[in-house]
């Protein structure tokens, strides 16, 4: 997982000034920022349950200001993974959480199930589809084709996802965003 850093606007403020007043170059201060923790339960995902944790864990390695975890006995979950015999969706509440239906027609037709996981969970922090797209961007689903099999979102999605959770990259968080995201 990255390291979870923030560089404070004040401390490059005052470097500049510091370098512009004494030609001193000093290094930057990082400041720890602690991620956003959601949890999910996988337990109702079925026979993608390995592809889900997968997914979570791919996103795990992609941002800093928010981690996915496994819920916990007697924990609530931001994130509720289902399996169902339709199309995956998900169904984002408020920012970073919502349910995700792993659907088995899109996994019948050929699609990737670790993408699919990743793609949904994608949509339960704060990702809309962008389709067509290419098999590089995750968020265009099933527009990539049956080939595609990437489940790694690309540096913009990384970015919109830090921002939504007010990461190193942040910027206004978006409104929540609510409704079905079938893809």
């Amino acid at each position: 997982m990255h390291v979870r850093t923030l560089t404070g606007g004040l401390a490059a403020a005052c470097l500049v000034s510091l370098s512009l007043t004494s030609g001193q170059v000093a290094a930057a201060a990082e400041v720890p920022v602690a991620a956003r923790v959601l949890t999910y339960d996988a337990s109702g995902s079925a026979e993608f349950k390995s592809a889900v944790n997968r997914g979570a864990a791919i996103w795990n390695e992609s941002v800093d200001a928010v981690e996915l975890r496994p819920v916990t006995a007697g924990q609530r979950a931001n994130i509720r993974v289902l399996a169902d015999n339709g199309w995956p969706r998900a169904l984002p509440g408020t920012l970073g959480n919502g349910t995700v239906y792993i659907g088995r027609q899109a996994v019948d037709q050929g699609y990737d199930t670790i993408r699919i996981s990743a793609h949904e969970l994608g949509h339960i922090l704060g990702l809309p589809d962008r389709k067509p797209g290419p098999c590089s961007s995750l968020m265009s689903g099933s527009s990539a084709g049956t080939a595609c099999t990437n489940p790694y979102p690309n540096a913009a999605e990384k970015a919109e996802v830090e921002g939504n959770f007010g990461g190193a990259l942040a910027g206004p968080a978006p409104a929540a965003r609510a409704g079905v995201i079938v893809d």
